[in-house]
């Protein structure tokens, strides 16, 4: 190219101008890469029976996981990759890596029952990325269409942490704690293929003002946790799994809207979604 125009070609016309190159950018992609370690890092910590560890290592993922979109879009480095990058590695830390550690704690103790349960977990969390993906320009944004992965995860994950804490060492070998793991395990899995509304959060961390009391209810929260994190922890992410449920049955109740599709594709195959 000379002076701006394209430089001609052998056959006399003008050279097709090369595509842009589409880069990868650091920073986002870096916090999903250190989601996706604290996830193999939990696995392997499991593998070694230190199940303490692999919770925490789950928890951080969690929050590191919350961070790579913010800080995507504050340094407005968004791209389709960092977007695929994120949920092949959710998959891994919230589905793959929760269903092999409470297996590996508890569920182990069951037999087919034990693994059943792990698969259905790890399945649901594959089905409720995969939806999350392909609805995401339909869903209200103030809602998750069903329980989030992370959530699943951390309500998984609390209850060893819990547990663990307590000095419930090879809850595989404890009957009421083995059935206990796969109950939760299993409404964690389901809840997330639910069409269950769950707040997002979005609104208050975004560029609207909250009220004063939001920022001191923030405070007492993290006061709270602070004073014993794995039962605050756990009790936190109970109480979030079952909103769910308190939400839709209060809408429906009160004859409002109980689905979180904000706008109709009038696609066959999605016809259940907009119910």
């Amino acid at each position: 190219m000379r002076n701006g125009a394209p430089e001609p070609t052998e056959e006399g016309g003008a050279e097709a101008p090369r595509p842009r190159r589409k880069g990868i950018y650091v920073l986002p992609n870096a916090v999903t890469l250190a989601a996706l370690f604290a996830g193999f890092y939990a696995i392997v910590m499991a593998m070694n029976s230190r199940f303490e560890a692999a919770a925490i290592g789950i928890f951080c993922a969690a929050v590191l996981d919350g961070l790579d979109g913010r800080i995507a879009r504050m340094t407005n480095t968004q791209s389709a990759f960092g977007e695929q990058m994120d949920s092949l590695c959710d998959m891994v830390s919230f589905g793959l890596a929760p269903a092999l550690i409470v297996y590996e704690w508890a569920l182990k103790g069951l037999g087919k029952i034990g693994w059943v349960a792990a698969f259905v977990y790890c399945a649901g969390a594959a089905l409720r990325l995969a939806r999350f993906n392909t609805n995401i320009g339909v869903v209200d944004k103030r809602f998750f269409q069903g329980l989030p992965s992370p959530a699943a995860a951390a309500l998984v994950v609390g209850l060893i942490f819990v547990m663990e804490d307590a000095g419930y060492r090879n809850a595989h070998k404890l009957d009421w704690l083995a059935w206990t793991a796969l109950g939760v395990t299993l409404f964690a899995g389901l809840t997330m293929v639910t069409n269950l509304p769950y707040y997002s959060f979005k609104v208050v961390g975004g560029r609207r003002t909250v009220p004063f009391a939001v920022i001191v209810a923030v405070a007492l929260g993290i006061a709270a946790v602070s004073m014993h994190p794995p039962i605050a922890l756990f009790l936190l992410f109970c109480a979030y799994g079952v909103s769910g449920y308190v939400v839709y049955g209060y809408r429906k109740a009160k004859g409002a809207p109980v689905s979180v599709i904000a706008t109709s594709t009038d696609e066959p195959d999605e016809r259940g979604l907009h119910q």
